[in-house]
C-alpha cells in the first residue's frame, strides 16, 4: 500500500462530519494511548498528526486522507483533567460520530503495558452493541521484550473477550507492527 497521507479537516460538531465516498477507519482510545503517533507511523510522517506528552490534546474529530481510505482521529476518552462539561461534549461528539454508520473499521488503541481500563471495556461494549467492526491496537510495544509482548497481547485479548489475532502489537517509535496493520487495513479495503 503506497501512502500519501494528508490532513483534510477537523470537525467540532456533527454538522461538520465528513461522509466520504471511500472507506473510513476511525482511531479511538484513552487519552495518551498513542493515536497521533500511530497515525504518523502509518503515514510515514513525523508531524502529520500533532503529538503531545500531555493527554487530552485531541478535542475534535480530525480527518486524514490516506489515498485508499479516510482516517478519523477521535478525541481520547477517560482523561480526568478536563471539566465534566468538556467530557460530556466529547461523549456527545463520539456518539454522533458513531451514529453515522459510515465506518468500515475502528482501531481501538490501548497501551500494551496496562490492562484495558473501564473506559476501554465500555468502548468495546459500545462497538459490540452497535455492531461496529473493530481491531484492538496494543501500542507502545517497544517498551517490552518479544516474550512480554506476546504475554500482554494474550492478556489484553482475554480481558476484552477477543482472540489474540484481534489484537495487533505496534510501536510508533520503532515501526513494529506497521506492516501487519497495513496488511490488515489492505484486507479490509
Amino acid at each position: 500500500m503506497n501512502i500519501q497521507a494528508k490532513f483534510v479537516t477537523s470537525a467540532a460538531s456533527e454538522a461538520q462530519f465528513l461522509t466520504p465516498e471511500k472507506p473510513m477507519i476511525a482511531v479511538c482510545g484513552k487519552s495518551n494511548a498513542g493515536k497521533s503517533t500511530l497515525i504518523n507511523m502509518l503515514a510515514g510522517q513525523k508531524k502529520l498528526a500533532k503529538t503531545s506528552a500531555a493527554p487530552g490534546r485531541t478535542r475534535l474529530v480530525n480527518y486524514f486522507d490516506f489515498g485508499d481510505f479516510l482516517l478519523a482521529d477521535l478525541p481520547g476518552y477517560g482523561y480526568a483533567a478536563v471539566s465534566k462539561e468538556e467530557k460530556a461534549k466529547w461523549g456527545r461528539l463520539l456518539d454522533a460520530f458513531f451514529e453515522k454508520k459510515n465506518i468500515c473499521r475502528v482501531l481501538v488503541l490501548t497501551d500494551i503495558r496496562r490492562d484495558p481500563s473501564k473506559e476501554d471495556l465500555q468502548m468495546i461494549a459500545f462497538l459490540n452493541y452497535h455492531i461496529i467492526s473493530f481491531t484492538v491496537i496494543a501500542t507502545k510495544c517497544d517498551k517490552l521484550s518479544r516474550m512480554q509482548q506476546r504475554e500482554r497481547v494474550r492478556a489484553v485479548a482475554n480481558a476484552l473477550g477477543l482472540g489474540m489475532d484481534n489484537v495487533i502489537a505496534v510501536s510508533g517509535l520503532t515501526g513494529t507492527g506497521k506492516d501487519t496493520l497495513l496488511s490488515h487495513i489492505s484486507a479490509l479495503l
